[in-house]
């Protein structure tokens, strides 16, 4: 009888061993993969580390590669494109995404919310191909000429015009991760609220919103990052035009969306061809800091409320 409860007990370590070992197999590959693809970028990058003045890289105003007389590599307008949309994208997606958690998880009967949870996670299925495609035909000129007859923008394919949709975009990802997280407040800590005499709206305010911070700002965080690597809204509905401007109703070309469009036609080899890696590996190393940014957060706050 011992010897039989000694073979379970021994098995049970060995399976115990090998999913330890599995996990941590599956973890390094996650991390092998982010590796390699740091190293790809910089290692195409090179040549155009070579080629191409630095300082003129990143603080030049203008973006002509394929000028005969002489091409020029500045990525101001791209990154300053990049940040407009990626801002208002936020000032957008973030209140409806924070409002809409709010009422799922604390106000929205459960009838209510049988029915509109599963409708924003398949809005977060949606094709982004289809969402862009849907800017450029209907809302570019449509919206603006439905609903403010009165103004017409300078450019109907805008930054404004891609934000609008990459808010959309973002919304249901910062929903799906912020109910998970108010969710996870214990109930004694909103049990003890209303028993202290706050209201409901003071509860969900002022006690349950600041416990379920770490994951508000991750999912913050993870949304504004979906928004920086979105393609296919920026190509079609920013009008992909390289040029400096703060204004969000004027075209603009993000990074993303440089890349997708002059990968396909540069030259191999050629020095353009490089510069779209480094160009790469520039949004590369801005999708690692709002990570790195996201992580920092949720542990200044975990801390906080623990």
């Amino acid at each position: 009888m011992a010897t039989k409860k000694s073979v379970v007990a021994k098995r049970r370590r060995i399976n115990d061993v090998l999913i330890h070992a599995l996990l941590i197999v599956i973890s390094l590959f996650a991390i092998l993969v982010l590796a390699a693809v740091a190293i790809f970028l910089f290692l195409n990058s090179l040549p155009a580390f070579v080629s191409i003045d630095q300082w003129d890289f990143f603080t030049g105003t203008v973006w002509d590669p394929t000028n005969p007389v002489e091409p020029l590599y500045g990525i101001v307008p791209l990154l300053v494109a990049t940040l407009v949309v990626t801002f208002l994208s936020a000032l957008i997606a973030i209140p409806l995404g924070l409002g809409a958690t709010i009422y799922l998880s604390e106000i929205a009967h459960p009838r209510i919310k049988k029915v509109m949870k599963p409708a924003v996670e398949v809005l977060a299925g949606l094709p982004s191909v289809m969402l862009g495609f849907f800017a450029l035909t209907i809302f570019a000129r449509f919206m603006w000429t439905a609903f403010l007859p009165w103004w017409q923008p300078s450019d109907y394919l805008n930054l404004f015009n891609g934000a609008v949709f990459l808010a959309i975009m973002m919304v249901p990802i910062m929903v799906s991760l912020s109910e998970d997280a108010m969710n996870s407040v214990p109930m004694s800590l909103k049990e003890a609220s209303l028993a202290l005499g706050m209201t409901r709206w003071e509860t969900v305010w002022k006690v349950i919103v600041p416990a379920a911070r770490p994951g508000i700002v991750a999912a913050m965080m993870l949304s504004i990052g979906r928004a920086v690597g979105e393609t296919m809204v920026v190509v079609m509905a920013t009008g992909s035009a390289p040029q400096l401007t703060w204004d969000p109703f004027s075209s603009g070309q993000p990074l993303t969306s440089t890349i997708a469009i002059e990968i396909s036609e540069v030259a191999f080899n050629s020095t353009h061809y490089y510069a779209l890696f480094e160009l790469g590996l520039v949004l590369f190393a801005m999708t690692f800091a709002l990570n790195y940014a996201a992580d920092w957060a949720m542990r200044k706050y975990t801390e906080r409320y623990q």
